[in-house]
């Protein structure tokens, strides 16, 4: 299996962990990443919000690329996914959108490369019996609270995919690694990605509601997918605690991590010694069915 693996800015800088396991997750599972050449910023998460067009064609360039590979695009970041997705969908529903991007680009491009995020192969080209097969130590029913954030599933009409509401493509992926999938109330609400230098007081309040939500549900862990998640939910417990007086410790790991570990993917490769909170409760669940075999 071969596909155009999109990056993203985060991959150089915040999102290094998600990047690196999610290369050495595919390429355990035999899926083979071909980096899209000379990729460029997709314009998340400030593009779209100053103008269309230009919100439209910085995606673009990486998609036409990708169309002369001849492969369909995966991407690991939920906010890249959310505006490589997007600019597939005005390009095919509004031909004026198509014109203008098609002289930007100096060639026309009609919005047909398949954008998928790493999760949909997992699900629907891997799936979770070959995971399953391929697994050298389970989650030894660590209980995992999988946060899927605003962009991963919404709007419906152009991700088409998963439940926008109740989304189970992690929590199905959590119990195929043998943990316990949480079923909580929070898993798609904000955590203020957009706002994170800005409103830095909106994300803790946000942030704390999620985390503290999972805590109630039993959670000793929550898996993301999205790299400004992750960075708010781990990074800001710091501020949580001094706003609230609340600690939580609460590991916020990448359904990659989780997944590497259980692979036998060394600790090093995976990125878990960038994580701010320990991610100490999930490795020594998982070592502890290592040591009992």
């Amino acid at each position: 299996m071969e596909y155009a693996y999109y990056p993203g800015c985060a991959s150089e800088s915040t999102a290094r962990d998600q990047h690196s396991s999610s290369k050495a997750v595919a390429s355990a599972l035999g899926i083979n990443f071909v980096e899209i050449p000379n990729w460029s910023c997709c314009g998340a998460t400030a593009a779209h919000q100053t103008d269309r067009l230009l919100a439209v064609s910085l995606p673009a360039p990486n998609l036409l690329t990708a169309q002369q590979m001849g492969l369909d695009v995966v991407v690991n970041c939920a906010a890249c996914y959310s505006r490589l997705k997007m600019a597939n969908h005005e390009i095919s529903t509004h031909p004026e959108i198509r014109e203008k991007v098609g002289e930007v680009l100096g060639r026309d491009y009609d919005g047909s490369v398949k954008v998928r995020h790493l999760l949909e192969i997992l699900h629907e080209d891997l799936g979770m019996e070959v995971i399953r097969d391929r697994i050298k130590q389970t989650l030894n029913g660590l209980k995992v609270a999988s946060y899927y954030g605003c962009l991963l599933v919404r709007p419906p009409e152009v991700t088409q995919f998963d439940d926008p509401e109740n989304p189970t493509s992690m929590d199905r992926l959590v119990k195929a690694l043998g943990g316990e999938d949480l079923d909580w109330p929070h898993k798609v609400e904000c955590c203020g990605g957009g706002l994170a230098l800005t409103r830095t007081d909106v994300v803790v309040k946000l942030s704390e509601s999620i985390i503290g939500m999972a805590q109630a549900a039993g959670a000793e862990c929550i898996a993301v997918a999205c790299p400004m998640c992750q960075v708010n939910l781990d990074l800001r417990q710091i501020d949580i605690k001094k706003a609230m007086g609340k600690k939580y410790d609460m590991p916020i790991v990448y359904i990659t991590q989780l997944m590497g570990l259980c692979l036998g993917v060394p600790y090093e490769e995976l990125g878990l010694n960038k994580l701010m909170v320990s991610p100490s409760r999930v490795v020594d669940a998982i070592a502890a069915v290592q040591n009992q075999s």
